[in-house]
């Protein structure tokens, strides 16, 4: 996946290697946790898992930003390079962790079923096809950022665009924790995170709660806001 030199200098064949073998990875586990505790197949309500390997699962998460920040880093020497490089490193790695999910267990069986996305600081959860659009359009950003970059000299983003950029991200960060926000503020385990695998109270409630409806016009705005922001960056990079 080597894009024409007419568009970028950036050899991307490394970075799309490094991020499928990742989504591949992150699958594997994936795959494994859910034959010891989903046998049947994962669907919601969850089940109660081990406060030991949430710990271990915060860790994996955690160690996986690391990671694809770290190549991120060595794959460019200014801020709007890394930011590039960060962005297709994470929506390659995200589109093809569902891919290698498909091709080992046949799931999702639809890009509207609902999985756990993330776990970091609490549980995000959503559509499919929720990150997959997030994570398209963090391939088009990047992209564009180094053709910018490469033809219009563009060195840096604004501070307007930087807002617009994370205050979108912020509103669809909203949309895949709220309910469980909800959850946690309802029942006031907001103060016991580190404790909830162990709170009979919170897995009464997690054991039987079943998400319904995704805020999609929520999230709907937070992608406008985003593409506002981009569009701003693309605007002043043509000007260039």
């Amino acid at each position: 996946m080597k894009l024409p030199a007419t568009n970028t200098s950036r050899n991307y064949t490394p970075l799309v290697i490094f991020a499928v073998a990742m989504g591949f990875l992150e699958a594997i586990v994936v795959v494994y946790i859910r034959e010891l505790y989903y046998p049947e197949g994962f669907q919601f309500p969850l089940k109660a898992l081990p406060q030991w390997l949430i710990v271990v699962e915060l860790v994996r998460e955690l160690t996986t930003l690391l990671m694809l920040g770290a190549v991120a880093w060595i794959s460019g020497k200014l801020f709007l390079n890394r930011l590039s490089a960060f962005l297709f490193l994470f929506g390659i790695w995200d589109i093809f962790y569902y891919i290698a999910l498909y091709i080992f267990l046949g799931w999702p069986e639809s890009l509207l079923t609902w999985d756990i996305l993330f776990l970091i600081p609490i549980t995000w959860v959503g559509p499919v096809l929720a990150p997959v659009i997030c994570s398209v359009l963090m391939i088009i950003m990047a992209i564009v950022f180094d053709y910018l970059h490469i033809k219009k000299n563009l060195t840096n983003l604004q501070t307007i665009e930087l807002i617009l950029i994370f205050a979108g991200a912020a509103v669809i960060y909203f949309t895949f924790t709220v309910d469980f926000g909800i959850i946690l503020f309802k029942g006031n385990f907001l103060s016991q995170l580190s404790t909830l695998a162990e709170n009979h109270d919170f897995l009464k409630i997690l054991t039987s709660w079943k998400p319904t409806r995704f805020n999609w016009e929520i999230f709907a705005v937070g992608l406008i806001i985003i593409c506002i922001g981009f569009y701003l960056i693309i605007r002043r990079g043509l000007r260039t």
